[in-house]
């Protein structure tokens, strides 16, 4: 897996890069703002190279406030199929619907605490390169508790909304039946009621699940 880091903290960017490699993946690039992650890229994509994944700080020079996260948004409106995975400091409900306004393929928010569990990082990371869908749980935790106010939402049960929270944070249906200790034929059985509580049609195919996401991150 081919890899570009955006972070200003030299300390942070070199630990991620090693934490990377070490388990095999390549870094091809490091940068330490927004504006260069974007040269970088559309030199990559001059080259036909773009990398399977960028990660990014959100907060970077000049002003610390979403330099970060307005060049992931740029990104992916050039390259719409281009994976990333935004690190920030703390929970910015905003950043991550934004991010994914336009699709939650190949999208992730994490908290930077989560960099310390290793495992469950470096997963995510592969996760959102193979186009899935990586949201921390603090991050689906607030949107929960907006969405509730919400009338999209209304008709789903509270085990319902579990089930689609666990999905917003890119689990798949047997991960979810193990956390939520149950089997997976009745997350299955869930999953089909927020289809249809949703009015996402079996014609939609696989795309129900990232649409049944978007509904409830814009909710």
């Amino acid at each position: 897996m081919r890899v570009v880091i955006a972070e200003d903290s030299v300390l942070l960017r070199e630990g991620l890069t090693r934490l990377l490699t070490d388990r095999g993946h390549e870094v091809v690039a490091g940068v330490g703002d927004g504006d260069e992650l974007v040269t970088t890229i559309r030199g990559l994509a001059g080259e036909s190279s773009l990398p399977d994944v960028v990660v990014s700080d959100v907060r970077m020079p000049p002003t610390h406030t979403d330099e970060g996260l307005r060049a992931c948004v740029q990104l992916r409106k050039e390259y719409p199929r281009l994976p990333v995975l935004v690190l920030s400091q703390f929970v910015e409900e905003q950043y991550a619907t934004e991010l994914i306004a336009g699709s939650s393929r190949g999208v992730g928010y994490l908290l930077k605490d989560r960099v310390a569990e290793v495992r469950e990082f470096t997963e995510a990371v592969v996760r959102v390169a193979e186009g899935g869908t990586a949201l921390d749980p603090e991050v689906v935790a607030q949107l929960l508790g907006r969405s509730r106010k919400q009338d999209v939402l209304a008709g789903l049960t509270p085990r319902e909304r579990e089930v689609l929270g666990l999905m917003a944070e890119g689990r798949t249906n047997s991960a979810i039946a193990r956390s939520l200790v149950v089997s997976d034929g009745a997350v299955e059985k869930h999953v089909s009621n927020i289809f249809m509580k949703l009015g996402l049609a079996p014609s939609d195919g696989d795309h129900r699940r990232v649409l049944a996401v978007l509904t409830y991150l814009n909710s």
